[in-house]
């Protein structure tokens, strides 16, 4: 073997434990908190703390999921996940076929002008929201949140699967409308199947955006009975559970899974759609 050949493997090798080792460094907060979820006592600000527990128990996870409101928790969070997935899709995939596709006056200004207005943080549009939501009577009703969260996210999904649209080759629909098929089949038999890791990672990172927001929920729904995962996680360190890390812990971990799972599903087809929908329109 070449002294080349070695050193390009030494290289390979050394580069491989530098990645192995710096996602073993990112868990470290993940197992941290896995760990406090499963110790019986409360010692996470003592001296004596350690990665595995001591006193080891499912308590902390049998309080989360039979002694809190979690379920509803969920239940409100996934209504509003799947509605604004649906929505944000259903706007932005035809809106970014037509921006890929079709030349018309103000295209470009329309696209920078959408950049634009989600550029801003959040925060900056909460107050004008606020005032556009209470005088319609949406404030505290989920119609107001999927609204808001629907507007937020279709503009992303918009540009994300232009961006894939943009490397799909237009001879392809030109082949298949000289073979006889209508706009109607070109779109539904081969762009879309063509842009499906697209649509999936953006439908991926939208679900995500829900499961994860905090600022609208706590803001536009107030009622225990409509809190979403994030704001509930909030109030078992606001309310009773004051100081109960563990408990909060196997909060954290309980809620993270079903987003885990459908990320592991959807891995695949992450590389291919995010890497597709950076390219420049």
């Amino acid at each position: 073997m070449s002294k080349r050949k070695l050193k390009e493997g030494a290289g390979l090798t050394a580069l491989n434990l530098f990645f192995i080792l710096l996602c073993f460094i990112t868990l470290i907060p993940i197992l941290y908190a896995l760990s406090v979820s499963l110790n019986a006592q409360n010692s996470l600000l003592s001296s004596d703390f350690s990665f595995i527990p001591k006193d080891f128990t499912l308590d902390n996870y049998k309080e989360v999921l039979f002694g809190e409101n979690i379920t509803v928790w969920f239940r409100n969070t996934i209504f509003l996940a799947v509605v604004t997935v649906f929505l944000s899709l259903l706007i932005a995939v035809p809106a970014a076929y037509c921006f890929s596709r079709r030349r018309f006056p103000g295209r470009k200004l329309i696209l920078k002008c959408l950049v634009l207005l989600n550029s801003f943080p959040a925060i900056l549009s909460m107050f004008a929201i606020y005032r556009l939501l209470r005088p319609m009577g949406l404030i505290n009703r989920q119609s107001g949140l999927i609204l808001v969260y629907t507007g937020t996210m279709a503009v992303f999904s918009l540009w994300n699967t232009k961006g894939y649209f943009d490397t799909i080759p237009t001879e392809i629909e030109e082949a298949a409308r000289i073979d006889g098929a209508s706009d109607i089949q070109v779109v539904t038999k081969i762009v879309l199947p063509l842009a499906k890791p697209s649509i999936i990672t953006t439908a991926l990172q939208v679900l995500i955006y829900v499961w994860n927001e905090y600022i609208y929920a706590t803001t536009f729904m107030t009622g225990e009975d409509q809190y979403t995962l994030a704001a509930g996680l909030n109030s078992l360190q606001a309310t009773e559970m004051t100081g109960s890390w563990p408990v909060f812990a196997a909060a954290a971990i309980t809620v993270s899974i079903p987003v885990l799972i459908i990320f592991f599903l959807c891995q695949r087809y992450m590389t291919s759609g995010l890497t597709a929908g950076g390219v420049k329109g």
